[in-house]
């Protein structure tokens, strides 16, 4: 190799050079085609770690095609501004991309909703804020709630626990399943006015309405089998029916619950701009039996006309609730009057308290 090192040292850095030919054009294309590269790598990663946070969130669509087509829906729904954007709010919160599964599932829908409720509670900066966020929660829960449907073709699909309203001749009881065997629904043995179990004749036709879990009526008729004790209960046996009609859905979620409550009869004096309502200060007694954002119905022995306003008072954990209402309708049930009364105003943080007990965010 020595006998080349002269040679290399008379070459000239100058015969190494080469004659640029590249021109300005080019070089400008050459940028672009970088900046293309870059900017494709950056989105292929956000890409990626999109798809981690789908993953996480139960699998689905994710990106701004699936939030369009959310809105879209959510607008179809009835949703306004406010209740899209708090809508996604709550599938964000908990990671949720398939839209179209958590929509029509009730269960999915309270729990996602619930957890948003929460963390409303704990990252907003005043009571009044809480409670402006959670009526705009609460409004689009209600609409969505309107929306979801379902199917139940045979009694046989009842579960248990499910409330089974039965009408025999003028009397309607509300009972619940104890459980539905392939033979028979077994359901609460119905009670007359003194408490002892209602003698309903063997094979007598009765009416009846199932509501599910999720707040569903289905009408049917049925025969009655006769009684029993089944799981240490008195029951009533139903035969089966594959003749299920789905009634008319309320507007808003129910819940059974037995609640004290305080009874105000109101009365309106004066006209137009004059116009005042008096509450008067005697109270009456009774139980709140079922509630929704809509209303209540209330078992009471006092005797309350159609048409009365009332406002309804009762205590739910430390606070108090209180709401106008008017009577709609009363029936009798076991020596009591059941009073059905539609709200017609409260404040927002009553409706919030109401909302929160129909879909139980607030149980332990």
């Amino acid at each position: 190799m020595t006998f080349l090192l002269p040679y290399l040292l008379q070459v000239s850095v100058t015969d190494f050079k080469i004659e640029s030919t590249v021109t300005p054009r080019e070089i400008i294309v050459f940028i672009i085609v970088v900046i293309v590269i870059v900017f494709a790598m950056i989105f292929s990663n956000k890409k990626t770690k999109n798809g981690a946070v789908s993953r996480s969130g139960g699998g689905g669509r994710g990106g701004i095609f699936a939030s369009l087509a959310l809105r879209r829906k959510a607008r179809s729904i009835g949703l306004n501004r406010e209740q899209v954007k708090m809508l996604e709010f709550v599938l964000k919160n908990d990671m949720v991309s398939d839209y179209n599964r958590s929509l029509t599932s009730p269960a999915l829908l309270d729990r996602h909703f619930g957890r948003a409720y929460r963390v409303i509670e704990r990252t907003s900066r005043s009571d009044n804020e809480v409670q402006y966020r959670h009526s705009v929660l609460f409004a689009a829960r209600n609409k969505l709630e309107s929306n979801v449907r379902g199917s139940l073709t045979s009694t046989r699909q009842l579960r248990d626990d499910s409330t089974v309203v039965i009408t025999s001749g003028k009397e309607r009881h509300s009972v619940s399943v104890i459980t539905s065997t392939s033979a028979h629904l077994a359901v609460e043995c119905p009670l007359n006015a003194r408490g002892s179990r209602l003698e309903l004749p063997k094979g007598s036709k009765i009416s009846a309405v199932a509501f599910t879990k999720d707040n569903k009526g289905f009408s049917f008729e049925s025969a009655i089998i006769g009684n029993s004790t089944v799981r240490g209960q008195d029951a009533l046996l139903l035969g089966h029916s594959n003749n299920l009609k789905f009634i008319s859905q309320r507007r808003f979620k129910r819940r059974q619950t037995v609640i004290a409550c305080n009874l105000f009869l109101v009365y309106v004096e004066g006209s137009g701009k004059r116009q005042r309502m008096l509450v008067e200060k005697r109270a009456l007694a009774g139980n709140i039996e079922d509630i929704s954002f809509g209303g209540c119905s209330i078992k009471s022995r006092a005797p309350v006309q159609v048409g009365s306003r009332l406002k309804v008072e009762f205590k739910q954990g430390t606070n108090n609730v209180a709401a106008l209402g008017q009577v709609v309708r009363t029936n009798r049930s076991g020596g009591a009057n059941i009073i059905h009364v539609k709200f017609l105003k409260a404040s927002r943080k009553s409706m919030n308290i109401i909302n929160a007990l129909v879909y139980e965010f607030t149980d332990d």
